[in-house]
């Protein structure tokens, strides 16, 4: 059995944001045993599997991604969209376009303390498409 959804995730500031309630809420029924894929269909966020407990890892995450990539800088070229812009990119790429998570007994198979973030690198981003693969 395959399905695949495609849905969107409300617009968020510039940030880590803990999704998992959201995109889950967003999905058939999960099977009993399977995997589910995530993929964001932007190049200027990412998901990311990390800490679901405790906000300062977000925020932290947040400022380290900025200081790999900060705005304005001098070498940059692509620069039509704003300074958050190139810098978004690459911090994409960083955090990655998609995740392959376990479904055991009907759920999703995490650990304790993981949770799924949307990290959204722009500014002023809107709704984030993403595609949802159930296998199982």
């Amino acid at each position: 059995m395959i399905r695949q959804t495609t849905f969107t995730l409300r617009p968020r500031e510039k940030g880590c944001h803990l999704v998992t309630d959201e995109i889950l809420a967003r999905l058939p029924e999960l099977p009993e045993t399977g995997l589910l894929h995530l993929f964001i269909s932007h190049t200027s966020a990412g998901l990311t599997l990390n800490e679901n407990a405790d906000p300062d890892v977000r925020h932290d995450a947040d400022r380290l991604f900025d200081r790999l990539a900060p705005e304005r800088e001098p070498y940059y070229r692509h620069t039509d969209e704003g300074d958050d812009d190139m810098p978004a990119h690459f911090k994409s790429t960083l955090a990655g376009a998609s995740l392959t998570l376990p479904v055991t007994g009907g759920r999703l198979d995490l650990g304790r303390w993981q949770g799924i973030w949307l990290c959204e690198f722009r500014r002023h981003a809107g709704a984030r498409t993403l595609v949802a693969t159930l296998v199982g």
